[in-house]
């Protein structure tokens, strides 16, 4: 143990620690106001939708409990208790050459984690989800998801890992810079192909049907000056009752997309607004500046593994005997996290302010009451809280909380 190490676990613990301060103080917040709808829902939302949105976030937040000691456990296991050197001395035994010995260390990892987190998983899905009648998955078609996600990853991942650690091995001291752009393209290829190649093979996306709402809809288009490839209904009520609203892709390849479930609760007027929200963030260039934001960031984050890769105390602090570019790029993707705990807050507002100009677009374009009606739809139907902690939520909710939200749109109406 060195230095180092003393520091991933003061960090490590201290992270932990707030964050379970933080689940304690948004069960008591929720528990507190459980008995009583806040007074700008009153009208709208029952006592008994209001306090199951309560119970359903209890449940999440145990759930979250175990999450966090899980993962805590996890990591120590991976890092400081020998599980990646002894992952790393069973692949050597393959005698395969080194770069396919460190892409399968990384593969494994990534395989082995998702495994052990599954139960979880499961927990949330037929435990949480089903006891609040929002699961309509069946156990045919979760494992049909995992197994599904599962080729996926190794499809993605394999080429990708693989030609990292070959710049790694390869390209020189400035290897991190040919591989953030490997990264960049791999990102932007993802985004691209996602609409039409990788989420048709999770649910059935269909042109939406109903002509006058439709054309409606289009009108809001050409008055955003945004174009895509169509409007399409996806059959999010094949595994859940939670609605939604988005669009993904970009370029010519942009897809807007509503759950079913979604459009059956709101009338054409919210569905409108709620629309016109989502073309807030593109015509706000939310979508760009978050790209930028993230491509920042992994040029960073790609420079400082390029350095770290060459220290010995980062290996030694971290409980690994085997100094590899496979084990810096595991180790470095394992311990990131923990470092990054405390800057969450500033990423959680930057979203919650993306959210708000986003929300003042929308009431310019298309009816601020509608927008509002069809968020507290929303907030009902899906079981959100509506009185959050708000220190909780300055960490980890990346929208404004429901009443501050509420708040808002209305004195845009005022204004009008």
């Amino acid at each position: 143990m060195n230095l180092f190490t003393w520091i991933f676990l003061f960090l490590l613990t201290s992270g932990g620690l707030l964050e379970y301060w933080l689940l304690w103080r948004q069960a008591n917040a929720v528990r507190g106001h459980r008995d009583r709808v806040p007074a700008p829902f009153a009208r709208r939302i029952s006592l008994d939708q209001h306090q199951k949105a309560a119970d359903y976030t209890l449940a999440h937040i145990q759930v979250e409990r175990v999450t966090l000691f899980f993962n805590a456990v996890l990591l120590l296991c991976w890092t400081l208790g020998g599980g990646l050197d002894w992952l790393s001395s069973q692949w050597q035994r393959t005698e395969w050459p080194a770069l396919w010995q460190g892409t399968g260390l990384l593969i494994s990892v990534l395989g082995i984690s998702t495994l052990l987190e599954l139960p979880i998983s499961i927990w949330r899905t037929f435990g949480i989800e089903e006891r609040f009648g929002f699961n309509r998955s069946s156990i045919r078609q979760f494992i049909t998801d995992q197994l599904l996600q599962l080729g996926l990853m190794l499809l993605i991942s394999i080429p990708l890992v693989a030609s990292i650690l070959w710049l790694m091995g390869q390209a020189g001291k400035l290897w991190w810079l040919e591989a953030w752009g490997v990264w960049m393209l791999f990102t932007l290829s993802i985004t691209w192909a996602y609409p039409t190649l990788i989420a048709p093979l999770f649910n059935k996306f269909t042109p939406l049907e109903d002509r006058q709402l439709r054309v409606r809809l289009e009108k809001l288009l050409q008055r955003c000056g945004f174009h895509s490839k169509g409007m399409y209904v996806m059959d999010g009520s094949r595994r859940s009752a939670h609605g939604n609203a988005y669009f993904s892709g970009f370029g010519r390849n942009k897809r807007i997309v509503f759950f079913d479930t979604l459009l059956e609760g709101l009338t054409p007027d919210e569905i409108e607004a709620v629309l016109a929200h989502e073309l807030g963030h593109f015509r706000k260039r939310h979508i760009l500046k978050g790209m930028l934001t993230m491509a920042a960031i992994s040029l960073a984050g790609l420079a400082l593994l390029g350095w770290l890769r060459e220290q010995s105390w980062f290996f030694e602090g971290l409980g690994v005997s085997t100094q590899s570019d496979a084990m810096a790029l595991s180790l470095f993707l394992l311990v990131i996290p923990v470092f990054t705990t405390f800057f969450t807050p500033l990423f959680s507002a930057l979203s919650r302010r993306h959210e708000f100009e986003a929300d003042d677009f929308a009431a310019t374009q298309a009816s601020a009451e509608g927008l509002i009606n069809g968020l507290v739809k929303m907030y009902r139907d899906n079981a959100s809280t509506l009185t959050p902690d708000p220190l909780y939520s300055a960490f980890h909710h990346s929208h404004p909380p429901a009443a501050v939200r509420i708040r808002h749109l209305s004195s845009r109406i005022r204004e009008q």
